[in-house]
């Protein structure tokens, strides 16, 4: 099927982004918290690498489709199909959450704490990623964990959003964002979102991949 990679990662975005920015829209009245809301992303990353993983890697975010281009473990030329595809499956999760719960918790948008600046939200977001795409390189490009590799990397999401869910959202994915925010029709603050993550991405994947990959 021509385009099967792509759908992939549409439906690998759809789930994400349903699951997790639906489980952040209902964190308050379902009494879940961030630990609720770290679990449902950390557990949805795990299932999406184990049933598109193999079709399409399972990026379902832009940042490591990004970090993985400019570490040359992508294609630049299907970048941009990669990310239309995780944008497109981003925006039909907001509206359906829309549809579902109304602007209930303001659809688990990610933005930053009062009182955090923009650089620091940046700074943030860009660590939380560099430790996920490490975690898709050391797990998933290397081959280290074997069958484990989806859950190791839904656990560093996770452990992401239990550090910095309270600070910035622990998006660590433009996706991510991009579907509530559309829904929502409130893009303020969306530029922490895209430049943190695909900073930390680019610089996690070209560390990994140079100094552990490549070495020796």
């Amino acid at each position: 099927m021509r385009f099967r990679e792509e759908l992939a990662e549409l439906i690998g975005t759809f789930t994400l982004v349903f699951i997790g920015a639906g489980a952040g829209a209902l964190a308050s009245s379902s009494g879940a918290g961030v630990v609720g809301v770290a679990l449902a992303h950390g557990v949805a990353l795990a299932v999406i690498i184990y049933a598109w993983g193999a079709i399409s890697g399972a990026h379902v975010n832009p940042a490591v489709t990004f970090g993985l281009a400019v570490a040359s473990r992508f294609p630049w030329s299907r970048v941009w199909r990669y990310w239309l595809a995780q944008l497109i499956g981003a925006a039909l999760a907001g509206g359906l959450l829309l549809a579902v719960i109304g602007r209930q918790g303001n659809l688990g948008m990610t933005v930053p704490a009062a009182g955090l600046a923009v650089w620091q939200a940046m700074v943030i977001e860009a660590v939380l990623t560099f430790f996920l795409v490490s975690a898709v390189f050391g797990s998933a490009v290397a081959g280290r964990n074997g069958n484990a590799a989806g859950l190791a990397i839904g656990l560093v999401l996770a452990m992401d959003i239990l550090m910095g869910g309270s600070l910035t959202g622990a998006s660590m994915n433009p996706a991510r964002s991009f579907g509530p925010a559309l829904a929502m029709m409130d893009f303020g603050g969306f530029v922490v979102y895209l430049v943190g993550p695909l900073v930390g991405a680019g610089v996690g994947g070209l560390l990994y991949d140079r100094a552990f990959l490549r070495s020796g």
